[in-house]
């Protein structure tokens, strides 16, 4: 059974993201979720940093879930995330994650950095 929830805050977990999420988190020991964080650095000044953990969500955690996938973002990373979009893409350059930020004013040719 798919779980309901598809966004909280404004962020949204693609249908292409949980099923690749789903397909890590398989290799991986039971209670293994992503987290998502965004840290200083990269070329544009922030960049996403993608992490698998095994954690219980803190008390300020956003917990995203579908389709039995589990994402994890801390609540100083939200205010950077806000509005934004999960996704997975897969095509001629690779595959990757990639945030869809709406906050972001510029990014970096690679989409793992940003500035807002």
């Amino acid at each position: 059974m798919a779980d309901t929830q598809l966004t909280s805050n404004d962020v949204v977990l693609t249908e292409r993201a949980a099923k690749r999420i789903n397909r890590i988190l398989s290799k991986e020991n039971p209670g293994t979720v992503l987290r998502i964080a965004v840290a200083g650095g990269g070329c544009s000044g922030f960049q996403y940093e993608f992490n698998l953990v095994q954690e219980e969500p803190g008390e300020d955690d956003l917990v995203l879930t579908r389709d039995g996938a589990t994402v994890l973002i801390d609540s100083m990373s939200l205010d950077f995330m806000g509005g934004a979009e999960i996704d997975f893409v897969d095509d001629l350059i690779g595959q990757s994650f990639q945030i869809r930020n709406p906050n972001a004013v510029a990014s970096c040719g690679c989409g793992t950095s940003f500035a807002v």
